[in-house]
């Protein structure tokens, strides 16, 4: 009989901007709970960049004691500037050199995800 390697549970960070006004966080809140309507018991937070809180750095450590022992970091953003390509992965470091014993994988942009790309063209077209 083989024995197989238990499931690490994973953790799921939504990663946006930020903003000061606190209707921004709407759509991003909105995935979240989308999330966790799909997989009941997803451990799923939202994290931010500046104005605005949770940080990245926070939304990890919740989700690390709540029992995480990997995180998917998906990084809301449509295009891919400096902080995509510079700040996010900047802060992954510092995250990993942090908790070693996590695994954290950042994921592309939404904006470079062509299912996106396509449902965006689909609404505008409506």
């Amino acid at each position: 009989m083989s024995q197989s390697t238990p499931r690490r549970l994973r953790g799921i960070v939504l990663f946006a901007h930020g903003s000061r006004d606190p209707l921004w966080h709407k759509p991003v809140e909105a995935v979240a709970d989308a999330v966790r309507h799909k997989e009941p018991g997803a451990l799923v937070a939202c994290a931010y960049l500046e104005w605005s809180t949770p940080t990245l750095e926070e939304a990890c450590q919740s989700l690390i004691a709540q029992g995480a022992q990997e995180i998917s970091i998906l990084p809301l953003f449509l295009g891919v500037g400096k902080h995509a390509r510079q700040d996010l992965p900047e802060l992954v470091a510092q995250m990993t050199a942090r908790w070693p014993d996590i695994a954290f994988q950042l994921q592309a942009a939404v904006g470079e995800n062509a299912r996106l790309v396509a449902l965006l063209a689909d609404i505008a077209l409506e």
